[in-house]
């Protein structure tokens, strides 16, 4: 059965552009220049029957395992909520918080979102600097988290 939500025959069907996306994060709405490592995976299981007449194991779905996040974006003077943020980890009393990332059309209307659950910063970095250096200084954020759900909005 064709899905309703699909464009008719008439209709250009184009990708969707990825340059335009919001994240907010326990709330508060950030602007990030880059997202990446949205991801999971399920780990295969192998597994071969004794008595199977086949010689070759059977794959299955075991553990699924979610890949860490990292967001990019400008370092502006003052702000140190990153770094704030990852000096309160300490053994299991960090604060976690839901990370959700929408990705945005042409018209400003989320498209696909995307939400991880209790995200927590496991990693904090600052840009290289070079003397020669022509760019913005840029600081990274790499984002554990528990679960990765996927939403058409």
């Amino acid at each position: 059965m064709p899905d309703p939500s699909a464009p008719s025959s008439g209709e250009a069907v184009w990708p969707q552009p990825k340059f335009q996306f919001h994240v907010q994060w326990g709330g508060a709405e950030m602007r990030f220049q880059e997202v990446s490592g949205l991801g999971m995976e399920a780990q295969p299981i192998e597994y071969r029957a004794g008595n199977s007449p086949q010689f070759s194991v059977l794959k299955m779905p075991g553990v699924k395992k979610f890949g860490d996040v990292t967001l990019k974006r400008g370092l502006f003077k003052g702000e140190r909520q990153f770094w704030d943020w990852f000096n309160e980890a300490k053994t299991t009393t960090i604060q976690r918080k839901p990370l959700t990332i929408r990705l945005l059309d042409e018209s400003g209307a989320a498209v696909m979102v995307w939400t991880l659950a209790d995200a927590w910063p496991s990693r904090v970095q600052s840009s290289e600097f070079k003397v020669s250096g022509n760019e913005f200084a840029i600081e990274s954020l790499v984002v554990s988290h528990e679960g990765l759900s996927m939403a058409k909005s």
